[in-house]
């Protein structure tokens, strides 16, 4: 019987296992290639749920003029 490229033999990698070049941004364990950035579902399922409530939302800077200034200084002008 021959051996194909698809066998999950002893010397076979499985992507679970392969590690990515840093580590996870939730528990700093090493990543893993299938989870990318991260180590395991549960990690990524933890930073999906953070996304969702909001809390990596970009703090929003309010403006320094608003539409009420503009109007103010073109009622000054006439």
């Amino acid at each position: 019987m021959s051996s194909s490229a698809n066998d999950n033999g002893p010397d076979a990698q499985q992507p679970e296992t392969e590690l990515t070049g840093g580590p996870c941004p939730i528990c700093r364990k090493p990543g893993i290639l299938h989870y990318k950035p991260f180590c395991s579902r549960r990690c990524a399922d933890v930073d999906l749920g953070r996304w969702l409530v909001g809390a990596y939302a970009v703090p929003a800077v309010p403006d320094e003029t608003t539409d009420d200034d503009d109007l103010d200084s073109d009622s000054r002008e006439s």
